[in-house]
């Protein structure tokens, strides 16, 4: 198979014709879930189903789905890591297991991919004092072929997986292939790292509780993933993700702006094709991400800047529109599975524009300024005074001046200017630290109350205000709500009181919440609230708050309304042109 380009089609057929329905890929900027600045992970989204809420396209599920993890961004320039990737998952909610998990990951990979079975490799679970080694597993791989020499058992380091310290967690078997011309060696070795893992199948079947102990799951679901990227590469015999056709229209239209050829520029154009798709990715999400220096809005504006000034290195014209044309082909090659990238071109497009004037007026200034205060520094060491100065005054993040003092031979005190930048911006808690969570967090019993407050939240805005309101976002965490809506001007203070009385009225009506499944065109005939209609499966969940509000949504949610104590409005504000925000708790 020379060209691999066609892997999602092949993956979303063949696990179709297993019984799966394919769902849509979640946005990357994660709805309710304040424990990460992105999705990054396949399984992130589905959490609330794996936790046991019933999904409205049934219990086999296959998708690909758009992640971003910035925890290595400074890897990124290699031949393997990427800010933006694609993750195909399979899914069992309580139906399937080891035997039809392994088996479909077996047939794919040798029967639709043409793997030869002498260049897999398998782990499993060996065993602990938790749980048991995973002899099943084992047994189902012996029966379709894999050699014992093949097989190697791994500790819960390498095969057990858990979304944070407690939860649902289970052990997984990985799967691997031999990228090498070398002759193939008849035992595997998890050490020789010409083995590179495809494809990981993880068993949800116990739950690690606080005190450290398992105990088993009443339900057992199956969770995998096979990156799209690497395993492209791999069908493709390259070593350089940067080389396959994943790239091929978006690499040959950058060596031809800047007039280089690959081979000798490959760690600046890496990072300009890998950062400039990502830039698209996150701009074209519909939850209008814009540059700014906070959050996912930090991200894109430190990914934009840093493509620019690799675009420099290679002596392109900065002012043109490189980066546009490089947009474009992103959105031509990806449109046909994320129709947002379509849909928000534009969108896009001014996003680079207008970061690109920025950044490029105090570019210049800026370096002006890092060559004249390098002069003076003692003991090669660039002080916070000097690197806040450079992201106050010129708006280098951090990250850009110690690249630049790197390639000095300088460094930088990072934690002194952490400690002036701190009352200017919070880094990510998530993404800067390399953590994944996974959102577990966000299914507490508080997080839940406040998930079904802005169901009351948003009705009680709509009866108020006018049939013009309209969810625009929310983030909730463990201390409050935030509410974004339309609302073309600021809420007076009468219709918040009016709003936060309506909440508590229908709080003490003790109102039952509810839900059923229904197909989205009943849904919105029965005028159900929903924020992005053309991202829903065909099958919806729409929940119920007594006859005061009816919205599509995956959950979770408490039972009946008086368990929320009782509902406050903290704050109103702008958010964005014709968006308001409101800050609430419930005491």
């Amino acid at each position: 198979m020379n060209n691999a380009k066609d892997l999602k089609d092949k993956y979303i057929s063949f696990f179709e014709s297993k019984g799966h329905k394919k769902i849509e890929s979640a946005p990357v900027v994660p709805e309710n879930d304040p424990s990460v600045l992105f999705n990054t992970a396949g399984m992130q989204p589905l959490i609330p189903y794996l936790m046991g809420e019933v999904h409205p396209a049934g219990t086999r599920l296959v998708d690909y789905q758009k992640c971003i993890r910035t925890n290595d961004l400074d890897e990124v320039g290699d031949k393997t890591h990427h800010t933006f990737f694609e993750m195909l998952g399979n899914w069992s909610l309580g139906d399937y297991f080891k035997k039809e998990t392994i088996s479909w990951s077996f047939e794919f990979l040798t029967q639709v991919l043409n793997i030869p079975v002498e260049r897999l490799a398998v782990t499993v679970f060996k065993g602990d004092e938790d749980l048991p080694r995973d002899e099943e597993s084992l047994s189902i791989w012996k029966s379709l072929g894999i050699k014992e020499d093949r097989i190697a058992f791994l500790g819960k380091e390498d095969n057990f997986w858990i979304a944070g310290e407690t939860g649902p967690c289970g052990t997984d078997t990985e799967m691997f292939y031999f990228r090498s011309d070398d002759p193939i060696p008849e035992k595997y070795d998890p050490e020789d790292d010409r083995w590179v893992e495809i494809w990981n199948d993880v068993f949800m079947d116990h739950y690690k509780h606080e005190d450290g102990t398992f105990t088993e799951l009443p339900k057992k679901n199956v969770d995998t993933g096979m990156g799209y990227e690497r395993v492209v590469a791999v069908l493709e015999n390259k070593d350089d993700n940067y080389m396959t056709s994943i790239w091929d229209n978006a690499r040959n239209k950058l060596i031809e702006i800047a007039n280089l050829p690959y081979e000798g520029n490959e760690k600046s154009m890496r990072i300009i094709l890998d950062h400039i798709r990502t830039a698209v990715f996150i701009s074209s999400d519909d939850a209008g991400i814009k540059p700014s220096n906070t959050d996912q809005g930090y991200i894109l504006r430190r990914l934009i800047r840093r493509a620019i000034r690799h675009a420099k290195h290679l002596n392109i014209d900065i002012n043109s529109n490189w980066d546009e044309e490089l947009a474009l082909i992103f959105i031509e090659e990806y449109k046909k599975y994320y129709s947002e990238l379509e849909r928000n071109k534009e969108v896009v497009i001014n996003v680079l524009k207008d970061e690109k004037i920025k950044f490029n007026r105090t570019l210049e200034k800026g370096l002006k300024e890092f060559e004249k205060e390098i002069k003076k520094i003692e003991n090669n060491i660039i002080n916070k005074d000097i690197a806040f100065k450079l992201y106050d005054t010129y708006g280098f993040p951090i990250e850009l001046t110690v690249e630049l003092a790197g390639e000095k031979g300088l460094s930088v005190d990072t934690e002194g200017f952490k400690e002036k930048f701190k009352a200017h911006q919070e880094l990510s808690r998530t993404a800067s630290q390399g953590k994944f969570k996974g959102g577990m967090a966000g299914n507490s019993e508080i997080e839940t109350k406040y998930h079904t407050a802005t169901h009351l939240l948003n009705a009680a805005l709509k009866e108020v205000l006018g049939s013009h309101v309209h969810q625009k976002g929310s983030n909730i965490t463990a201390e409050r709500l935030r509410f974004d809506f339309s609302n073309p001007e600021k809420v007076s203070k009468e219709d918040l009181q009016k709003v936060e009385d309506l909440v508590n009225e229908k709080i003490k009506e003790d109102l039952p919440v509810s839900y059923e499944i229904m197909s989205k065109d009943d849904a919105i005939k029965a005028g159900a609230e929903g924020m992005f209609m053309d991202r829903y499966e065909d099958e919806v969940k729409v929940y119920s708050i007594g006859d005061f509000s009816k919205e599509i949504c995956g959950g979770p949610h408490v039972e009946h309304t008086n368990v929320l104590g009782h509902f406050k409005i903290k704050k109103e504000e702008a958010s964005s042109a014709g968006v308001r925000r409101i800050k609430a708790i419930l005491e």
